[in-house]
């Protein structure tokens, strides 16, 4: 039986953890989870899931309210209980679901701590992938995507061993707005980027579809994850997002992993540490998958890309400029403060604006962080767009 700490079991991500553990009852066991502001979840969770022994909350008001019913469970709360409680709670997993720069120090912590870390919280290893990195050299632990993108590669790899590769292909949809004329881009709203066409998501990373800042943490994700230098990567456009990665040997041969866009097969994946029975297609041409259709990418349409590629070629502390300024961009967009086209331009000048620094341990990560977060909200209050 493994035991599993769920971080962030109130969102997209969590709630289909929950039903893979729920599936697989007789193999994974919830020990413990957090929800962040969605304390009324806890309630039905802990309902379903009696194997529970801790639980983290966003707000201490929530924590002290659920506590004072459930005595018999152990309650944290705030960011320093996400750490404390992967530090006092006995498991061998740990499930990363957070959204944004909250969930680097829970990822740093999960190793330190020699813990399984599955993580599908893109910011950690996209900010703090040379301190992950680093812990994992020193024998700290081990880390597993949960990504399709990125579990696509992982089965690849291990077929593909012995071959010569030429290009690791991550597929893109291209979010809801693909079909969009690209001069009517900075009139698009909220609700027309939410409507992702294939895929059922937080608001957050469905905002980063549309803009494809998520395929550019990804291809970062992917040189983290992989040991592999950018040029190894390359973005293709494939309009169902049934085909989540493909290796293209030096023959122009494909191998593929294909299956519909789910996340439960992803989360089963991680959960079980590759070790489940899948099927990998090889095809001598794209084309030949008959009703799937693929496309060059096109970085004029979506320079998010090119912005998370100058973010990591520069280091330091450039990919806490670079996940700050969206988050905070992302998230003036859907209150209606800044068009669609801002969130790229908002982060093009805080990657400008920003002191550098080449060395950035995650104290000067931390710093990093908040000094974006305000620079762009500054610009965004005073309308600098």
């Amino acid at each position: 039986m493994k035991r599993i700490l769920l971080l962030g079991a109130s969102g997209s991500i969590g709630s289909q953890t929950l039903d893979v553990i729920r599936e697989n009852h007789g193999t994974y066991e919830l020990t413990a989870f957090s929800v962040g502001h969605q304390a009324e979840k806890a309630e039905e969770i802990v309902a379903n899931f009696p194997t529970v022994t801790a639980v983290c909350f966003q707000n201490q008001e929530d924590a002290d309210a659920f506590a004072s019913e459930h005595e018999w469970l152990k309650v944290y709360a705030g960011d320093e209980g996400l750490c404390q409680i992967i530090e006092d709670t006995e498991v061998e997993m740990v499930v990363n679901a957070l959204v944004g720069f909250v969930g680097l120090a829970p990822t740093l912590k999960a190793l330190e701590c020699n813990r399984i870390l599955a993580t599908a919280n893109k910011e950690s290893l996209v900010v703090g992938g040379k301190l992950i990195n680093d812990l994992l050299d020193a024998g700290h632990g081990k880390v597993l995507p949960i990504d399709s993108e990125h579990v696509g590669v992982s089965k690849l790899l291990r077929k593909a061993k012995g071959k010569k590769i030429y290009k690791i292909h991550l597929t893109a949809s291209g979010g809801a707005l693909r079909d969009l004329p690209v001069d009517e881009l900075e009139f698009a709203t909220p609700e027309q980027a939410l409507a992702h066409p294939n895929w059922q998501m937080g608001e957050k990373i469905t905002i980063d579809c549309a803009t494809m800042m998520n395929k550019g943490f990804e291809l970062i994700e992917a040189c983290v994850l992989f040991r592999r230098p950018m040029e190894d990567f390359a973005i293709l456009m494939h309009d169902e997002s049934m085909v989540h990665a493909a290796i293209q040997y030096t023959n122009n041969r494909y191998l593929c992993d294909i299956s519909t866009p789910d996340m439960h097969g992803p989360i089963a994946y991680a959960l079980a540490e590759g070790n489940v029975k899948y099927k990998v297609k090889s095809v001598r041409a794209l084309w030949k998958l008959k009703k799937l259709h693929f496309h060059d990418f096109d970085p004029e349409r979506y320079p998010c890309v090119d912005l998370a590629k100058r973010a990591y070629e520069m280091g330091g502390n450039a990919l806490a400029v670079l996940n700050a300024a969206n988050e905070v961009a992302v998230s003036a967009f859907l209150a209606g403060q800044i068009r669609f086209t801002d969130i790229a331009g908002e982060v093009a000048v805080a990657l400008r604006k920003i002191p550098h620094l080449d060395d950035a341990p995650y104290e000067e990560l931390v710093v990093t962080d908040k000094m974006t977060r305000a620079f762009v909200e500054e610009r965004i209050r005073l309308g600098l767009q």
